[in-house]
């Protein structure tokens, strides 16, 4: 069974043109969503999705109806796949049921895989070139000045106060103050 999607933005408004296709193609239902704004949830996919069974195929108009971006969309397709179910976009004549179509899908896959490693090594590269200008990321420390890290370390020490009470005075947590302790003993 062909099960259409239809989803229209703001600006497009009118879904008949969308429906002419899907019935043209030969689907038997279809759900549609309505996108105002830069709403993430998509009822009308999720229904969709709940309602396809193995064998039946997922139809859309065009590619960027079924994902707001390539890695979700070929996420979307992996799933439908893992379920047995097909995916056929009309515009772009991909057709999961067909030799070509996977080889779409599974080029897609690749690009997307490609992407990520191209992100994750931009951001790896921009961290390393921040780290060498003295750039420290992450959240600064809690005891900022040196006074105070050696107050908490020799409270510690001297065990004339309790854990708490040596964490309610500098006003840290157990767990910062353990971390100070810690690399207070380690060597440098």
């Amino acid at each position: 069974m062909k099960i259409g999607y239809v989803r229209v933005s703001k600006q497009e408004q009118h879904e008949a043109l969308q429906i002419d296709a899907l019935k043209k193609a030969g689907c038997d239902k279809w759900f549609l969503d309505k996108m105002t704004g830069s709403k993430a949830e998509r009822k009308g996919l999720d229904e969709a999705l709940a309602y396809l069974r193995p064998g039946d195929a997922l139809v859309v108009w065009k590619l960027d109806r079924a994902g707001r971006s390539l890695t979700h969309l070929i996420e979307l397709l992996k799933g439908l796949q893992e379920r047995g179910i097909e995916f056929i976009s009309l515009t772009e004549q991909i057709d999961t049921t067909t030799p070509g179509g996977k080889l779409i899908f599974h080029l897609m896959g690749a690009l997307a895989e490609f992407e990520r490693d191209l992100i994750r090594e931009r951001t790896n590269a921009g961290l390393a070139a921040a780290r060498a200008r003295g750039h420290v990321g992450g959240r600064p420390r809690k005891l900022k000045t040196n006074g105070k890290v050696a107050l908490a370390r020799q409270m510690f020490a001297d065990q004339s106060h309790s854990i708490s009470e040596v964490c309610a005075a500098l006003g840290i947590s157990r767990a910062t103050l353990y971390r100070y302790v810690k690399i207070a003993e380690s060597p440098e």
